[in-house]
C-alpha cells in the first residue's frame, strides 16, 4: 500500500517492539506505579528542560486534548481556538461531549490576515473579552497547534509573544503537539524552544504520529503544572485515558526518547516532505501552503486526482478548490516519493 494519507497510517518504529519486549516481564504495579512509568516521566522532563513538569500517559491525541483542556478550565470558561483546529473540526465534538468544553473558533482558514493557519494577539484580541459579559463563557485557554493544521510551524519567537500576551490577560497557552517533534526537527532546535523556554502552559505531546504504537501524554508545565496536579488523576480515569497495564505506553517513550530516535524519524517524515515539495514545484504544480513539516498541499488539476488516490491513499482537503493533503511518515522512502511525484507527472501530462 502506498500511503501519504497520514502519519497514523505508518507502523511503529522497530525500537518501540524491543523496548515493549524488554518490559513484558515479571509483574510489575498497575496504573503508572510502576518503575517504567516512572523512568519515563523523567525522560521526558529531561527532554523538555521542565523538571517540574506535570505528565500524565495517555492513550491517544483527542482524548489527550480534552485532558489537558479540561485540567486546566472551570465550567463557566471556554477555549479560544483557530476555527481550522484539530480540536474543533476533527474530533467528532469530544471536547463538548466529554468535558462540556466551550470552544471559541476565531476564523483563519480563510483570512488574508492569517494565511499560515497561525493565531496572533491581533486576530485572538476580539474574541478575549465576551460580548455578553456573565450570560457568555469566560475566555481561558488559547489552544495553537504545533505542527499547524495548515502544515506550517510556530517559531518560538511567535510562541513567546502569544504566551506574553496569553499570560499577560490571565489567559493560559496550550498546544495540540500531535506533530511537536517534527516542528522541533523542521527548525533545528530541541523540543523544550517549543515548550517549556516560551512560556507553554500546556502540552498535548504527541507520539503515535511519530513512530510510536497509540502512545501519547498530557503535559503541563509551571503555573499551570501545580494549578493541576491534584485533579489531573481523577480527569484522567473520567477521560478514559488511564491504562492499567501503563508500562507499555511508558516504554514507548523510553524507546523514543532516551536517545535522539525522536529526532531521526521526525527528519525522516520532513526530509521526505520536502522532497515530495520540490518535486511538485518541478512540475509547476502549486502549493498554497507552506510545507515547513511533514506535510505537502498541492492544488491538483480536478481530473487528475481520484486516478491518484487510486494508487496513493491520500487526503481531499479542499473539494471546491482542488486542494489535497500529502503526509509523510518516518518510514516514508525516497522511492515511495519519487514514484508519487512521477505519478503526478503522468496525471498532468495526461
Amino acid at each position: 500500500m502506498r500511503a501519504f494519507g497520514s502519519d497514523n497510517y505508518s507502523g511503529a518504529h522497530p525500537a518501540v517492539f524491543d523496548k515493549l519486549r524488554a518490559v513484558n516481564a515479571d509483574h510489575v504495579v498497575a496504573y503508572g506505579d510502576d518503575p517504567y512509568s516512572a523512568e519515563a516521566v523523567s525522560c521526558l522532563q529531561r527532554q523538555l528542560a521542565a523538571p517540574d513538569a506535570h505528565i500524565r500517559f495517555t492513550f491517544n491525541g483527542t482524548g489527550t486534548n480534552v485532558l489537558c483542556l479540561s485540567a486546566l478550565l472551570h465550567p463557566w470558561e471556554s477555549v479560544l481556538c483557530a476555527d481550522s483546529a484539530h480540536i474543533h473540526t476533527d474530533e467528532g465534538g469530544a471536547a463538548e461531549y466529554l468535558a462540556g468544553l466551550k470552544l471559541v473558533a476565531i476564523p483563519v482558514a480563510d483570512s488574508l490576515s492569517a494565511p499560515d493557519g497561525k493565531l496572533t494577539p491581533q486576530l485572538i484580541e476580539p474574541y478575549r473579552v465576551p460580548p455578553a459579559g456573565e450570560h457568555s463563557r469566560q475566555p481561558r485557554v488559547i489552544s495553537i497547534s504545533n505542527v499547524t493544521e495548515l502544515g506550517t510551524v510556530y517559531t518560538p519567537t511567535e510562541l513567546k509573544t502569544l504566551s506574553e500576551y496569553a499570560h499577560s490577560h490571565g489567559l493560559y497557552l496550550h498546544c495540540d503537539g500531535a506533530r511537536i517533534a517534527n516542528a522541533a526537527a523542521a527548525l533545528g532546535v530541541p523540543l523544550s524552544a517549543l515548550t517549556s523556554e516560551v512560556g507553554l502552559d500546556a502540552l498535548s505531546f504527541g507520539g503515535t504520529k511519530n513512530a510510536l504504537l497509540g502512545a501519547e501524554a498530557a503535559i503541563w508545565f509551571s503555573d499551570a503544572a501545580r494549578a493541576v496536579e491534584g485533579s489531573s488523576f481523577f480527569l484522567r480515569k473520567e477521560s478514559a485515558q488511564l491504562s492499567s497495564k501503563m508500562r507499555f505506553v511508558a516504554a514507548q517513550f523510553l524507546a523514543l526518547y532516551e536517545g535522539e530516535l525522536w529526532l531521526q524519524c521526525a527528519n525522516q517524515a520532513n526530509a521526505m516532505a520536502r522532497r515530495l515539495a520540490g518535486g511538485m514545484r518541478t512540475l509547476g504544480i502549486e502549493l498554497p501552503t507552506s510545507p515547513d513539516a511533514n506535510e505537502v498541499f498541492a492544488q491538483l488539476p480536478p481530473g487528475a486526482i481520484a486516478p491518484l488516490q487510486e494508487r496513493f491513499h491520500f487526503y481531499t482537503w479542499d473539494e471546491a478548490a482542488h486542494i489535497i493533503r500529502w503526509v509523510c511518515s518516518w518510514d516514508t522512502t525516497p522511492e515511495e516519493v519519487d514514484e508519487l511525484i512521477a505519478a503526478v507527472r503522468e496525471a498532468v501530462i495526461a
